[in-house]
């Protein structure tokens, strides 16, 4: 099936019991387990003992999250630093992992916090330069983490390149595709091991659920995952599961029209005297475009601009009126974010600076109000 249909027609649509279109709401902690203690010495091994360890709505939700990224095995998690945390718990004290330098802040602050203070080695890199990747392989290298485009300026990964360096090597190659979703990049078929998402943005779709996924290429390897999901517990409650599984139904038709805004957007603010600089792999001339398009099926929804001066950017947050400042993306409003303030705060300014993320940086992500009024919206709030 095309990915499209496969959004609607996925492990989660219709309950093989009831034959219910919406997967039931599986609200247990605990299940029977009488069956195993026959009498006469015969036991019936049921799926599911405890929720920490599996849930009905959960596994409906993680079938899917694997048949659309096209994995071996899926995994859902309380947020999507939970599942990014958990996936970097495969490794172990000593190990080093290499990192794109242009990343989400969540994700810099537990690689530099949490996991530095249990041994684990990170270098970040710029990316979309393979040879910087291959210099920072060491003899304890044991994997690559990657998001493209990037959080917060876009940056372009050649996924296919990077993957080969990463597979001579001996690496599990990791991808953060939140951005981008299942519908328009899907990581595993240019080989990525392990991809993971922030469900609570584009997969939720509508800013009322928190929720992280991760899908293994296979089988051994999703055992690693689950063995991390199962001890540390930060797994997803059956309620929420079943928000991303609504959520993900309506993906194509919101992306849809969202890709089309940001795009309309971008180039207005191309156009804009009191603009700098817009990133956005919809547009002619942005670094790596050539890469994405031959990776991914769109642009996607994300865009991030710099106004020529921080007082600019502030007024603008302060005065637009459709656009939500706010954390997060991928709702059905559109959300102006400040990544030095949000997003990516708990980076050190000067690094902040060097990689370009600076205080005139506002980063969008597109709703689905009509494109107009948030372009007339825009203009009044920058002028």
């Amino acid at each position: 099936m095309n990915i499209g249909t496969l959004l609607i027609h996925n492990a989660g649509t219709a309950d093989a019991t009831t034959g219910a279109l919406s997967t039931p709401i599986f609200q247990a902690s605990t299940f029977d387990q009488g069956v195993s203690f026959r009498e006469d010495g015969r036991t019936v091994e049921r799926e599911f003992d405890y929720a920490r360890s599996g849930n009905p709505t959960r596994k409906a939700l993680e079938q899917t999250i694997a048949a659309l990224e096209g994995g071996a095995s899926g995994f859902a998690f309380s947020s999507g630093i939970a599942a990014i945390s958990s996936v970097l718990g495969i490794f172990a004290a000593g190990d080093h992992i290499i990192t794109a330098e242009d990343i989400y802040g969540g994700s810099y602050r537990i690689i530099n916090t949490f996991f530095k203070r249990w041994g684990l080695e990170s270098t970040a890199v710029d990316a979309s330069n393979l040879d910087e990747i291959k210099k920072a392989i060491k003899p304890n290298t044991k994997a690559l983490f990657l998001e493209t485009p990037s959080n917060p300026l876009l940056k372009i990964t050649d996924l296919h390149a990077a993957f080969a360096v990463a597979r001579e090597a001996g690496l599990v190659s990791i991808v953060d595709n939140t951005f981008m979703t299942p519908y328009l990049q899907r990581p595993i078929e240019h080989g990525a091991d392990i991809v993971i998402h922030s469900a609570t943005k584009f997969l939720g779709g509508h800013s009322d659920v928190l929720a992280g996924l991760a899908v293994a290429n296979a089988e051994a390897l999703g055992r690693e995952v689950y063995r991390v999901q199962n001890g540390f517990g930060a797994v997803l409650a059956p309620w929420d599961s079943w928000l991303t599984l609504r959520g993900i139904k309506t993906l194509k038709a919101r992306l849809a029209i969202q890709q089309k805004t940001a795009l309309a957007v971008a180039q207005w603010l191309q156009q804009h005297k009191r603009v700098e600089a817009v990133y956005y792999p919809g547009l002619e001339g942005h670094p790596g475009k050539e890469a994405h398009d031959a990776q991914a099926s769109g642009a996607g929804a994300v865009l991030s601009f710099k106004t020529k001066t921080t007082e600019q950017a502030l007024r603008f947050l302060g005065k637009t009126r459709l656009a939500a400042a706010a954390v997060s993306l991928g709702g059905v409003e559109t959300i102006a974010s400040y990544p030095v303030r949000m997003s990516h705060a708990s980076i050190p300014k000067q690094e902040r600076e060097r990689l370009g993320v600076t205080d005139a940086l506002i980063r969008i992500s597109a709703g689905l109000e009509d494109v107009e009024d948030l372009i007339a919206d825009f203009e009044e709030a920058l002028a």
